[in-house]
Formats: structure tokens, sequence, C-alpha cells
């Protein structure tokens, strides 16, 4: 087994490496499509075996009332993951730089099998280091449905939980020559003065997940009803709509900053629309009718 991983996420690379030589890395299930091999990274961690107790250094900057939690912690941040099932004490933790750049993650050994090999930053670890990543500058994950037509046009369908992001995954992956980079969570970065959304290992119901990335045509913000219409969103509401359908790093106020920028640049960079669809085919020949709007 390695004792190093790389993996390119939107086109931003981590690269962790075990300091301990009983910790070997290993990666499975969607993630390992985003595995790439050594190259320049935006973002460098180590990983190794510690004994974490549950005593909190440093001032707590966010409670996910879940697994995680963050601190400010020696120049940086610090998330401990706990597990009500296992104890108070976190079962990992993980120290990040001010730029999310460099890092190291400790998991302790009382709670993990030292015969196997794992991965460190198993979800939420390394989405919520994306994310830290993407708010310095970078770009923006959404909660959305990322689909290339078989014209090659992108589109987005942003929503919050339930709103049919699944379900219009799965309609237009029936049709030929459509691919679809992820049903739940798309990232978007501007690439050249385009727009670019790329696909991200966590999927939703439909487990679809690539990495690839795609120009992005138009935004849809989703909504059922009883027809398939159409509804143009101005500017400042298709911002505060697509923000309400975003990850934003509430916790640093500089990232929360430049996403809220990002955001208002991107809604007046693709046409942003409301679209109310009946789940079934008929929508996607409804969207197709309607290439003008791109």
């Amino acid at each position: 087994m390695p004792r190093d991983l790389h993996l390119s996420i939107a086109q931003i690379t981590i690269a962790v490496a075990s300091e301990d030589a009983s910790l070997e890395l290993d990666i499975a299930g969607p993630t390992e499509k985003f595995l790439t091999g050594a190259e320049p990274a935006e973002a460098r961690l180590t990983a190794g075996w510690g004994e974490l107790e549950a005593s909190v250094r440093g001032r707590r900057l966010f409670d996910s009332g879940g697994l995680w939690r963050l601190y400010e912690a020696d120049g940086g941040y610090r998330f401990d993951f706990t597990s009500a099932a296992i104890g108070a004490s976190p079962y990992k933790s993980a120290w990040l730089d001010s730029s999310f750049a460099a890092g190291q993650v400790l998991l302790d050994r009382r709670r993990f099998d030292p015969r196997r090999a794992h991965y460190p930053l198993e979800y939420p670890l390394d989405e919520l280091l994306v994310i830290g990543l993407l708010a310095q500058g970078r770009g923006v994950e959404i909660h959305g449905c990322g689909l290339v037509d078989c014209d090659r046009r992108g589109y987005l369908f942003a929503g919050s939980s339930g709103a049919g992001k699944t379900t219009m995954a799965r309609l237009w992956q029936e049709q030929a020559g459509v691919r679809i980079l992820s049903d739940d969570r798309i990232i978007v970065r501007q690439v050249c003065g385009r727009l670019w959304m790329y696909g991200t290992p966590w999927h939703g119901d439909a487990e679809l997940a690539e990495n690839t990335g795609h120009p992005l045509e138009s935004i849809f913000l989703l909504g059922r009803g009883r027809e398939n219409a159409v509804i143009e969103q101005r500017p400042p509401l298709a911002a505060a709509r697509l923000f309400s359908c975003s990850f934003p790093p509430f916790y640093l106020r500089d990232g929360l900053e430049f996403t809220l920028g990002f955001l208002g640049q991107a809604v007046n960079t693709v046409p942003v629309y409301e679209l109310r669809f009946v789940p079934d085919p008929g929508v996607i020949a409804f969207v197709r009718a309607h290439r003008s709007w791109a």
C-alpha cells in the first residue's frame, strides 16, 4: 500500500503523506476517481497516529452539530471529529494553516485498525479542506447537479435538499451523449474569463461523480411545478438564491466575503433561471427547446 496520495478535485491538487511507517494510506469509492500522479500541490498534509483527548485548546469558531467542530489553534485552524458512538474524545483531528495549504492529520490509534490502510481525509474532512482552499480566491461549491448535454452545453441545476437534483440527474442519465459530473455537489471556478463547473467525489443518491470539468452555459434554480416553466432571475435575486445553495465557509470572514463576491460576478456572467419542472422526461425536451437562453 502507498504512503502518499495525490488528489485532484476541480483542478486543485492535494498531497497527503504518511509520517509513520505503520500508517499505510488507501482510498476507495468515488474518491478513487480523483487520484492523480505526483504533481505541484495547492495543499500538502502529513498523516500520522496520535492519542487524542477531549480537552479543548483554542477558541471554538464553529460547531457543525454533527461530526466536527472547528477551533483557532497555533495560528491556523483545528478540526476535531467526534462520534457519540465511540465517546467524547476525537477519533481524528486535523490542523491546517491559515491558508489551508499545509497541515497535519492525526488518527487516534485506539479508534482505527493499524493492520488496515486508511484514508486520512475521509469525508467530511476532504470536503472541508477543499471548501477552505476554494475560499482563498479559487471558487465556490454549489449544491447542484451538473451535466454536459450531447451538444456540449453545460447546465447546472442547483437547489437545496429535496429540490430535485437527483431526479434531474436520473432523467438526463438515460439520454445518449449526456455526461453527469455530479448529482449533488459541483464546484464552480473562473477559468480564463469563463465559468467552469467540475464534478466532485461527494455524490447524492444517484451516486454519480466524475473527475472532469466543462464550461458552464446556464444555471437553473430548481423547483417543482404542475408544468414546466422558467422564470428569469435578476442578478441580485439570483446571487442570493445561489448563495443559499452554496457551501460558504461561515467561519472564515475573508472566505465568506469572497464567496459573496464570486457569486455576484457569476450571475452576471451566465444566465440564471428558476426552473419549475414536472419530474418526467419532458423536462429534457423543454430545456433543449430553449437553447436561446444561453
